[in-house]
């Protein structure tokens, strides 16, 4: 195979080698390079600074300096306007040196910079899916892409699984509609456990597709563990390891990170913290500490597991243990660059946490990482592409407008039926006005998502939600929760790790006045913050780990005892998978605990229908480990949940669905347009995720603890249900 190194364009070559002091490209980007030459459909998978931009962007260049390319040749589509800033240095280091040019295009950009004039279009414009909706709806800017040959999708597993993946597949083919071809797509992540279904969901087999992974070169590994019962002492622990290093601290919520930066502010220098509801401005000043000498720590969530470059760094510390084994990789691989060992400290609460660090690990090892799954039942994205139909053609008919949304690949598998009666219902209800032979949007419509030119039409992500908060100065501090905002105890709160008084807020405009507080009396909170629950993967590994009674990871004499301990206090004899029911006594009443590790979604699940079955006065609670069955008689209560588990193996989806209450409409941002039995259906996939409920369950053993397998003290200690 030929050097795709020395059959690039000579100027590409030239500042390859002279800004960079390359002489040949990376395995990843030589297979990308090849891949992407052919005209194919490519995902490549590499890990954190691998060089996946890289690889996308160097023959996508080549391409444009030896044919010509004219007008926007490539499109690059961020999940994150954070990490469009980021990238656009790199992107113009590639192109202007080659008389190729960029443009940046999204909210955060002034308006009069998101233009062009005719004959001055970039030649690579970088954007986000909801910025691309807005420029597709100007017919003179959208004309602009008829010359589009390649989009390249950046952290494509951020958008797989969420509304947003289906939205971007409808821009996907809007974009080879206007194009009169298929434009290649080229996605890149670090972490998919299913790249070859997801590079086939991304492709829709329109070409052909190159999987191209390159897993992480072997190097040395360094994991450290503190187990601190009390929350003082595991900020003193974080102290001790960040000081005077360049560190990461990821906690799990917003919440988190604001108690934590209160917590250690004045114990560090140059601590900084970076979540989704700060303003761009805190954000920027965070990730350039980094760039400056002597130590810095970063406080943060998963807003810096996605490839925003920081920098070197020393050490990744984790406060607790990450919810999936895609997060942990993430966040490893911000350290140990340029040649130096990957080194994470994780600081625990208990032996449950220890246990749930060593199964992420030791997937991690085994190369093991979440599968994606994309939405069955997109039916609140259907409705934004109604609506979005309607307003761009301002008027159409009832055929049209049918014919539209059944030739978007995401809505393919939905039936003529189905929306055919959201139409009706929405025509019912005011949303669509007809005139005649004609649908236009109604007055509801109008009073629901009109505001501001129609902006709610262009995203799929729930708005309104929260409140800006400005000084009386204009400067932005970032976004505060609806909800704590109109509450009694919103006084004084802290936020990007100061403290602020409210002087007042303004709800027709989601405004928050605030001035420096004195004292701090409150904390904030954001709906929806919080750890997720771990996946189902990691909950697996931690079934492994419970039934050959240790962890395979070499770890402290101190640590295996932590665990061995803690495994003693459970029945012996958990199975490799599949439930397995304790029948205990508490106190005078006699319960039962399920262990059933496939996480919190499915254990939700299993513990309304076990509640729905079981009856009278049961009590059913459940955690991503166990459910716990309560007040459900005094004899045989282990024998009954055995019956219940396999009557719940033979229900099929409509039984299931019988018996699941459906969640408000406004769960979804266009939930209120949609026919009741509709919701429902929707709901059974994408809130329940009940498909893969049935899957899960009908394959999974069901046993009883033995007494034999009870533990010494008769008492046991489990993961307590919530």
């Amino acid at each position: 195979m030929t050097s795709a190194f020395a059959a690039l364009h000579e100027s590409l070559q030239t500042v390859l080698a002279q800004r960079l002091g390359w002489t040949e490209l990376r395995d990843v980007q030589e297979l990308s390079y090849h891949a992407v030459s052919k005209g194919s459909d490519v995902l490549i998978i590499a890990p954190t600074a691998g060089g996946k931009s890289e690889a996308a962007l160097i023959p996508v260049i080549d391409d444009m300096l030896k044919n010509g390319r004219g007008g926007i040749a490539c499109l690059y589509l961020s999940p994150l306007k954070a990490l469009i800033n980021d990238q656009e240095d790199r992107f113009t280091s590639f192109c202007i040196p080659t008389g190729l040019s960029v443009m940046k295009w999204h909210g955060d950009v002034p308006k009069g910079d998101r233009m062009w004039k005719e004959g001055e279009k970039p030649h690579v414009l970088m954007i986000t899916p909801e910025s691309l909706e807005v420029l597709l709806h100007e017919p003179k800017l959208a004309a602009g892409l008829k010359n589009l040959r390649s989009v390249i999708i950046d952290e494509l597993h951020a958008f797989v699984e969420a509304e947003r993946g289906v939205h971007l597949k409808t821009l996907l083919y809007r974009i080879d509609r206007i194009a009169k071809r298929p434009v290649q797509r080229i996605g890149l992540s670090a972490t998919v456990g299913n790249p070859g279904e997801i590079l086939g969901w991304l492709s829709d087999h329109r070409q052909g597709e190159v999987v191209v992974a390159v897993p992480a070169a072997a190097r040395e590994k360094r994991f450290s563990f503190v187990i601190e019962k009390a929350e003082t002492d595991r900020i003193d622990a974080v102290v001790r390891i960040v000081s005077g290093k360049k560190a990461l601290v990821f906690v799990n919520s917003r919440r988190d990170a604001e108690n934590m930066m209160n917590a250690i502010s004045g114990r560090l220098e140059n601590v900084y913290i970076h979540h989704s509801s700060l303003s761009v401005a805190v954000r920027k000043e965070a990730e350039e500490a980094f760039s400056r000498e002597g130590g810095a720590c970063i406080i943060c969530t998963s807003t810096l597991e996605l490839g925003i470059d920081i920098g070197d760094l020393d050490v990744v510390v984790q406060l607790g243990p990450p919810n999936s084994v895609s997060s942990f990789l993430q966040r490893m691989g911000r350290s140990g660059r340029r040649g130096q060992s990957a080194y994470v400290a994780w600081v625990l609460r208990d032996s449950c946490e220890l246990l749930c660090s060593a199964a992420i690990i030791e997937s991690a090892m085994r190369r093991a990482v979440e599968p994606l799954y994309p939405q069955k039942r997109p039916y609140n994205v259907l409705v934004q592409q109604m609506f979005l139909f309607v307003h761009r053609t301002r008027c159409t008919t009832r055929r049209q407008l049918e014919h539209s949304l059944r030739s978007l690949p995401p809505f393919a598998g939905i039936s003529a039926t189905t929306i055919g009666k959201i139409i009706t219902h929405a025509i019912e209800h005011g949303y669509l006005t007809p005139d005649g032979d004609m649908l236009m949007l109604g007055e509801r419509a109008e009073q629901t998502f009109g505001k501001a030119n129609w902006k709610d039409l262009y995203s799929v992500i729930t708005g309104g939600g929260e409140f800006r908060v400005v000084t009386p100065d204009g400067e932005v501090i970032g976004k505060l929760d609806a909800r704590f905002v109109t509450s009694q105890t919103a006084g004084e709160f802290s936020l990007g790790g100061r403290v602020w008084s409210m002087v007042k807020f303004d709800e027709g405009h989601n405004l928050v006045v605030v001035v420096p507080g004195t004292e701090q009396t409150s904390r904030a909170f954001w709906t929806g913050g919080g750890q997720a629950g771990f996946s189902p993967l990691v909950c697996g590994a931690l079934q492994e780990i419970l039934a050959q009674g240790s962890s395979t990871l070499p770890l402290l004499p101190r640590e295996q005892e932590i665990i061995a301990e803690r495994i003693r206090r459970m029945p012996a004899g958990i199975p490799r998978s599949g439930f397995w029911i304790w029948q205990r006594r508490s106190g005078k009443r006699v319960e039962v605990v399920v262990f059933s590790l496939y996480g919190s979604p499915f254990n939700r699940l299993l513990t309304i229908l076990l509640g729905k079955l079981l009856g009278g006065r049961t009590r059913v609670r459940f955690s991503d480990f166990v459910v716990l069955v309560q007040n459900a008689g005094k004899d045989s209560v282990a024998q009954r949940v055995e019956g219940a588990l396999c009557a719940i193996k033979k229900m099929d989806r409509d039984a299931i669905g019988a018996s699941l209450p459906v969640p408000p409409p406004d769960t979804w941002k266009f939930g209120g347009v949609l026919p009741e039995d509709v919701l429902k259906d929707m709901a059974l996939s994408e809130h329940y995720h009940v498909e893969e409920f049935l899957e899960t369950i009908r394959s999974a053993p069901v046993s009883i603890v033995p007494d034999s397998a009870l533990p010494a003290s008769g008492t046991g200690e489990v993961e307590p249900a919530s």
